[in-house]
């Protein structure tokens, strides 16, 4: 046992040194069930990372966004750090489309570290574990993580619960605007940004974007800037990167990144409670197959879901409430 712990000081050592291949050996162990050990061994020296959330509908061009965006931020002289949720390939289950291959150039970098990782079916668009590789690659010393969204379109509402700033990418295709305000996109924006500004169209979007947020209340204090971007030409980059340091500054200042830090500190408590009731609930309390055998009944209504779930949940109560007499 303390050979294991000798270890895991060893390693987190060398991650708080920046050590690339500590980095992605410990988050792949964090990428596994078996990590909670290894995180708060790791929480305490995070907190100083700044994080930028990129989303939008496929197609918008997140990835050239990102990429341009990180070069701007290395020519700053800051250490980024970059999660690219990939979609999952139905095979393995590990990310399909593989942003490092996309991002050869910046990867030789000595001050990025990028990740792809698979969203293993989350609606979110986010993988279930990204926010403790955002740990990770925070406690490792980055000054930024970008963090790069599925993709899906209209479900991807969860990376604002995540990031400190969160930028909305559209981009000039029929539809795109009354599809991103069905979806709620604008509700979580920060930054909107229309990429591909070249293209027809592009006008006529910023305009509509500009009345949308005109009828949307306005956080006190921030007016929501609405970017031309062409990321392939490198147009428009600078000024979104300003947009960001602006809102990152705009939040501090105001005390409004602390709240909201300690906000989202709340829904990860609470995140991690209903995991270990899951847990708990599937290998001890009612176990899957014992709930498979209820099937016939409910189907054929002699029981119903409602009572079943309210016994499973007294006996996790009852249970409870004898451990903390």
């Amino acid at each position: 046992m303390k050979g294991r712990q000798r270890e895991t000081v060893k390693g987190i050592r060398a991650l708080l040194a920046g050590e690339k291949r500590t980095i992605a050996r410990i988050i792949s162990a964090v990428e596994s069930e078996d990590s909670e050990e290894i995180l708060e061994h790791i929480f305490p020296h995070s907190g100083s990372a700044y994080h930028v959330g990129i989303t939008g509908p496929p197609g918008a061009g997140k990835s050239t966004l990102v990429s341009a965006i990180a070069k701007r931020l290395l020519g700053k002289r800051k250490k980024v750090g970059i999660i690219a949720v990939d979609p999952s390939s139905p095979f393995s289950g590990g990310a399909l489309l593989g942003d490092r291959v996309r991002m050869t150039d910046l990867a030789l970098d000595e001050n990025v570290f990028i990740r792809s990782m698979a969203s293993r079916g989350s609606l979110g668009g986010l993988a279930q574990a990204t926010k403790d590789v955002a740990l990770v690659l925070d406690a490792a010393g980055m000054d930024y993580i970008l963090i790069e969204t599925i993709g899906v379109g209209q479900v991807e509402l969860d990376i604002a619960q995540v990031c400190d700033t969160t930028v909305v990418v559209l981009v000039p295709e029929s539809g795109d605007s009354i599809q991103a305000m069905k979806a709620g996109l604008l509700e979580i924006a920060d930054i909107m940004v229309v990429n591909k500004g070249d293209r027809e169209g592009c006008e006529r979007l910023l305009t509509e974007l500009k009345f949308a947020f005109e009828m949307r209340e306005q956080k006190v204090g921030w007016d929501y800037p609405i970017l031309k971007t062409t990321a392939t030409e490198d147009e428009g980059v600078e000024e979104l990167v300003v947009a960001i340091e602006s809102h990152a500054s705009y939040l501090s200042k105001t005390g409004r990144l602390e709240d909201e830090r300690k906000k989202k500190l709340l829904l990860r408590i609470h995140e991690l409670i209903e995991k270990r009731i899951r847990f708990h609930l599937k290998e001890n309390i009612m176990p899957e197959r014992d709930i498979i055998k209820l099937l016939d009944k409910m189907y054929e209504r002699k029981l119903n879901p409602y009572r079943i779930a309210g016994q499973i949940a007294r006996r996790i109560i009852r249970l409870a409430d004898r451990r903390f007499v």
